[in-house]
């Protein structure tokens, strides 16, 4: 498990959730910090979020040591 900070350290949080590292990578790709900060700090507002429950799905039938290369998608941009 890795900590995730629901507001970005950058951006003063400190609060922390326990996240597998593929999910923990996952958001990272999805989403800019400004949009973590403003938009998504709670793990409900990320839950909901059409590409991570699409991700999350997807993510639940494969085995808990499974680990995939998240590409990086400059924030999200074009995803929405």
């Amino acid at each position: 498990m890795e900590k995730h900070h629901l507001i970005p350290r950058l951006k003063g949080g400190t609060q922390t959730v326990p996240l597998h590292p593929i999910c923990h990578k996952k958001i990272h790709s999805l989403f800019t910090e400004s949009e973590l900060a403003h938009s998504f700090d709670t793990v409900e507002a990320l839950a909901d979020h059409p590409d991570v429950a699409a991700f999350i799905k997807w993510v639940r039938k494969r085995p808990s040591d499974f680990h995939k290369r998240t590409r990086k998608a400059g924030g999200g941009k074009g995803r929405r």
